[in-house]
Formats: structure tokens, C-alpha cells, sequence
């Protein structure tokens, strides 16, 4: 087992730290006890959202649990170690769900979750297939950076929320994770996230804010629920187009970033990203799971500790397996307060956001360019604002509303521009900067 580890993945220079201006590349790694330390990290950063879809639109978490860490193993496998991404509840599928609930209940909504991950995962092998020049055409920077940062600013209501609910607890979180990640010098600053929600865990029980109900009623050891498909015709088509545009645009974002941070060109695997995804959502929708996509908490979380190996995604979908199969350890990780979680992603969803624009930056994003200004400008307000059409029996919320503004602005105004202004850099011609020269994301992050 130690052998294909280390096939697959170099040790990282002493095994044990990162030093100034480097990262720790997909195909690399640190120590194990490190590398598992890391892995629940990633678990604690996917877990709220990944467990609040399935609440709010009556799925069992466990099923959900379960097969989203099966479905990042084979994201990461698909995508052959290149991408490190977690593939959680999408919260895209939440409107669309509960309208086609209507048509047939759980099992007809799995049927649309099934069927939209067909066809993300039609789209990826035809990009992989045809190259990913039309997601460049597409999505230039200018769209991509606005699609991360309005995912960032989306979200931000959600760290509120949960925030202001234990206002105390919340800022011992957070205060626990600013430090230790700024503070202490060696490794357990990498693990910033993970000890800071310890440390709020254990500061919450000894105030007696943690509900314990659940954690003594559940089974040690039980199967998840399975629940099988049907396939109805309105139910489909309340779900598919509704989510299909979105989890392009988050996909495609979120490799962008991934690549930004990690200075490598994953264009070319732009493709194999939607047909993992595709194969994930597939998979949920056939089994009783929610649809899924990349995780931006995730990436929050690499961003923050500058470790984007792609092992610790391998250990983070064992674990959600185990979760899946182990009521009791599920309960506890349940029964985290709402404040904890509030505390950890006031941090993470705000590096969503700075994500983006560090996407602009890389790029050379021309703002004096009126067709760029505006199109951020009015995907950030629209995506922010979490803007809302309804028709129908359909809902568009702000991230798909500010993904297509982003989009038609963009391409709609660049035919009417007399003069086409020299081209941003692209992704890949932007990477090429010496990893040495390359900013620190956490000091970056501090910094603004």
C-alpha cells in the first residue's frame, strides 16, 4: 500500500512543512499523519453544506454522505490525479428539487438528478473530445474570476446566519482559526480550519450548546438508505436545465482556481472535470443521494493551507464513506453548533471570493475594458444580491442568474465593441510564473 502511495505521490520536500512561496502540488504529499489530518479537514469543510441539502430537501444525509465520497474518489480517478476537488450537495439542485418532488416525490427528483448528471457528463466527454477552446471562448477570465467571486458573495448570507445564530461560539471559531493559521509556525498551521473547529466544538460543550440527543440514539454501526430512481418528464425537465448551466460554470470556475493556485494549466482537463462530476451526480441520482458538484469550500480550504494534494481528497471520500456506513460518528459530527460552522466558513467562503478576483489578477484582466467592468460588475450585484426569476415551476437564483449574465454580457458586448482591445492572458500563459515568485495565498488572504 506504502509502495502505490508513493508511486502516485512524491513526498513533498521533508515530508513535513511547506516552505514560504511553495505549494504542495497535486501529485505530491506530505507525511501520512499529516496527509490524514488534512483529509479531515476537508471532511469538516464539506459537511455543512454537503448534509444541509439533503435536510432541506428531505434526502437522507447518510445516503448523501456515502455517495458523495465515493463519487470524489472517482472524480479524482477521471480526472487522473490532476484535480483536487470534493464533490458535495450542490445547492443548485435545491429549488429545482423540491418543485419536482411534485411530480412523483423523492424517486422522480432522483430521476432528474440522474439524468442531469448524464448530461454533464455528455458535455465533458464532447469537450474532452473537441478540446476545451469552447469553455475558453466561453468562459474567459473575466467570467470565470466573476463566477468564483459571486459564488464567494452567494454564500456570504449562509456565514451570517449561522454566524450571528451563536455569535459567541462563532467568534471563538474564528478567532481560534486566525490565529493558529497566523501564529503558531510549524504544521498545525496548516490545520487552521480543522483545530479551530476543535477548539470551538469543545468550547461550545462546556458552555452546554451541544445537542447530544442525536449522537445517543443512533446505531453504531448501520447501512445508509439506497432509494431507486423514476422517471418523469416534468420532473426532468424541471431539474436538468436548471442546474446543467450552473454546474458547467462552478465546474469550469472552480478548476480555474484550482489552477491559479497550484501555477499548472488544467485546461485540458476541463472536460474530464464535467465527466467526473457527471459521474458523481449519476451515481447520487441512481442510489438516493443529492446531485453534486465541486466543492468552492474545499477549495477555501487549499487555498488556506496551500496543500493541494490530491491524496487528502482520497482520504476525505473514505472517510464520508465511513460516515455513510457509521451512524454514531455521523451524529457527532451532526451535533457540531451552528456557531462553529459559522465561525469556519466566515473564513472559507470570504477566500471563495478573493479566489476570484486573484483569477482577474493572474490573468491580466483589462478593467479599463467597459465590456470586462461590466460584465463583473453586474454578475457580482445579480449574484450577491442572490437575484431571483421565477417561471413557472421554474426558480433561477443568483448564481445561475449571475453565471448567464456573466456569460451573455460578455459575449453579447464583445460583438458590438468596434475595436477589440488586446486579449486578457490566459489562464495557462498566466501560470507560467516561477513557483518562487508565486504569492502566498494565506498571506494574501490576510493582507486584504
Amino acid at each position: 500500500m506504502g509502495a502505490a502511495i508513493d508511486r502516485i505521490w512524491k513526498v513533498h520536500g521533508d515530508g513535513r512543512t511547506v516552505q514560504p512561496g511553495e505549494v504542495v502540488k497535486p501529485n505530491e504529499r506530505l507525511g501520512m499523519p499529516y496527509m490524514l489530518g488534512l483529509g479531515g479537514q476537508h471532511v469538516l469543510a464539506m459537511f455543512g453544506a454537503t448534509a444541509l441539502v439533503p435536510v432541506l430537501t428531505g434526502f437522507p444525509v447518510s445516503t448523501t454522505l456515502f455517495w458523495s465520497g465515493v463519487g470524489t474518489i472517482l472524480f479524482n480517478l477521471l480526472t487522473r490525479n490532476r484535480v483536487p476537488s470534493y464533490t458535495g450537495s450542490s445547492f443548485a439542485f435545491i429549488a429545482p428539487v423540491l418543485a419536482a418532488k411534485a411530480h412523483g416525490g423523492v424517486p422522480a427528483a432522483l430521476g432528474g438528478i440522474m439524468c442531469a448528471g448524464i448530461a454533464l457528463f455528455l458535455v465533458g466527454l464532447l469537450v474532452d473530445r473537441a478540446g476545451y477552446r469552447v469553455i475558453e471562448f466561453l468562459l474567459p477570465p473575466v467570467v470565470t474570476g466573476s463566477i468564483v467571486a459571486l459564488i464567494g458573495l452567494n454564500l456570504a448570507p449562509v456565514a451570517k446566519t449561522q454566524f450571528t445564530a451563536q455569535a459567541g461560539i462563532a467568534l471563538v471559531t474564528l478567532a481560534s482559526i486566525l490565529l493558529i493559521g497566523v501564529v503558531v509556525k510549524n504544521f498545525l498551521s496548516r490545520l487552521s480550519v480543522f483545530l479551530g473547529v476543535v477548539v470551538g466544538y469543545v468550547f461550545a460543550a462546556l458552555l452546554g450548546k451541544v445537542n447530544w440527543d442525536g449522537v445517543r440514539a443512533a446505531d453504531w454501526v448501520g447501512f445508509p438508505d439506497f432509494t431507486t430512481p423514476t422517471f418523469n418528464g416534468k420532473a426532468i425537465v424541471l431539474i436538468v436545465p436548471a442546474v446543467i448551466l450552473v454546474l458547467l460554470a462552478e465546474n469550469a470556475g472552480h478548476v480555474k482556481a484550482v489552477a491559479t493556485m497550484t501555477e499548472q494549466n488544467l485546461d485540458p482537463v476541463i472536460g474530464r472535470s464535467f465527466m467526473g462530476d457527471g459521474v458523481a451526480t449519476t451515481l447520487a441520482g441512481l442510489f438516493g443521494g443529492s446531485g453534486t458538484t465541486t466543492y468552492a469550500e474545499n477549495i477555501g480550504v487549499m487555498g488556506y493551507t496551500r496543500i493541494y494534494s490530491t491524496l487528502a481528497y482520497l482520504i476525505a471520500g473514505v472517510v464520508a464513506i465511513g460516515l455513510g456506513l457509521l451512524p454514531k460518528f455521523g451524529a457527532i459530527i451532526s451535533a457540531i453548533p451552528v456557531g462553529v460552522l459559522g465561525g469556519a466558513v466566515t473564513v472559507l467562503f470570504g477566500m471563495i471570493a478573493v479566489l476570484g478576483a486573484r483569477i482577474w489578477v493572474e490573468a491580466g484582466v483589462n478593467f479599463r475594458d467597459p465590456v470586462n467592468l461590466v460584465t463583473a460588475a453586474v454578475a457580482l450585484i445579480v449574484g450577491t444580491a442572490d437575484y431571483t426569476l421565477n417561471w413557472g415551476d421554474y426558480s433561477f437564483a443568483g448564481i445561475t442568474l449571475g453565471t448567464l449574465a456573466a456569460i451573455v454580457i460578455y459575449q453579447v458586448l464583445r460583438l458590438f465593441q468596434p475595436e477589440i482591445p488586446a486579449p486578457d492572458t490566459a489562464i495557462g500563459d498566466s501560470l507560467a510564473m516561477p513557483l518562487a515568485q508565486a504569492p502566498d495565498p494565506r498571506g494574501s488572504a490576510a493582507g486584504s
